[in-house]
């Protein structure tokens, strides 16, 4: 195909994907090769058919009047990257603490552990950071439990105090129990005994 072709049959593609689609060159790979699906994904958001998020990532942008193009969050973009690599991802550190709402702190690094590639995507000013790790750190089932095994790492046995182990404790009361079972079995003997006191 050639250049503009490649261009307007993308264009033409687009109208298939929701608005707020996050979406990647190798969405596009069946309409030109690498190199020319990338030039025309550029040309594109030139023309502000879609915005740039990061490296290779764009968004099929969704406007509101007031509030402009709504931008996806640093999450949504991760389970996007790992969608695409058909990796596992889980989350860690201070943004496992502030979704359990153990932490105001929204932090401008974010960390997942993966048994995908690992790497470092700059989204604007935050950066999304994907750490390889073994498959059994990937095992975990309950979003809620995998979050308070890795909140409860992030804070550190000596740091732990009664308040926040009764807090995710209660939170761990939305979790599935053969989620909290099979999650505190892959915990390091501490954090199953917390987990497992909620059954």
């Amino acid at each position: 195909m050639e250049r503009p072709q490649v261009e307007n049959t993308i264009a033409k593609a687009l109208k298939n994907y929701p608005k707020g689609s996050i979406l990647f060159v190798d969405d596009f790979l069946e309409y030109g090769n690498h190199e020319s699906v990338k030039k025309a994904l550029l040309r594109l958001e030139k023309k502000e058919i879609l915005a740039r998020l990061a490296h290779g990532i764009y968004l099929y942008p969704k406007t509101d009047k007031e509030l402009g193009v709504l931008f996806p969050s640093t999450e949504e973009i991760a389970k996007a990257i790992a969608r695409r690599d058909r990796a596992r991802i889980v989350l860690t550190g201070v943004q496992a603490l502030n979704k359990l709402g153990l932490s105001p702190q929204v932090p401008m690094k974010v960390v997942y552990l993966t048994d995908g590639a690992a790497r470092t995507v700059k989204v604007g000013k935050r950066t999304i950071t994907f750490k390889k790790t073994s498959p059994k750190n990937l095992l975990v089932s309950g979003e809620i439990s995998g979050l308070a095994v890795q909140a409860l790492k992030t804070i550190g046995q000596n740091k732990v105090d009664e308040k926040t182990i009764a807090k995710i404790q209660s939170i761990l009361k939305n979790e599935k129990k053969e989620n909290i079972i099979n999650d505190a079995k892959l915990s390091p003997a501490w954090i199953n005994k917390i987990l497992m006191q909620v059954i």
